[in-house]
């Protein structure tokens, strides 16, 4: 049997985590910065990155993984189509977003439009974006 002392005084790698629950969090401006962010996120994942909350240089208020699951719930919905995952997938892993200005862009504009302007909403809710 351990003794009591070593009872009340938890080892430091059984202490919760407090670095988040003070650090303040910034929602994104947008749902394109929102997806840009977590396209990175996910990339840098997918190339074996371990990301772990609260140790960027700006805490958010989601992971990756929150916006994914607020995409697919308006797929679910049906409020977009499996067009508008592809484009977001695409112009995402560019970094950029298609620009209207030139004619092969376009049709990739407006269904990126559509499907941040779709996303913008349940991103707020959430509070993901301010």
């Amino acid at each position: 049997m351990s003794s009591p002392a070593a009872r009340r005084c938890p080892t430091p790698s059984a202490r919760p985590d407090t670095s988040m629950m003070t650090r303040p969090t910034l929602p994104f401006v947008s749902a394109e910065e929102a997806w840009f962010w977590t396209m990175a996120a996910l990339i840098a994942r997918r190339d074996g990155a371990r990301l772990r909350a609260g140790l960027g240089r700006v805490a958010r208020p989601c992971e990756p993984d929150d916006v994914v699951k607020c995409l697919d719930t308006l797929y679910r919905r049906r409020r977009i189509d499996l067009v508008h995952a592809r484009i977001l997938r695409l112009w995402g892993e560019r970094q950029c977003a298609p620009n209207p200005g030139f004619a092969l862009e376009r049709c990739d504009w407006r269904l990126w439009r559509e499907a941040l302007d779709r996303l913008e909403w349940p991103l707020r809710v959430k509070g993901i974006v301010g």
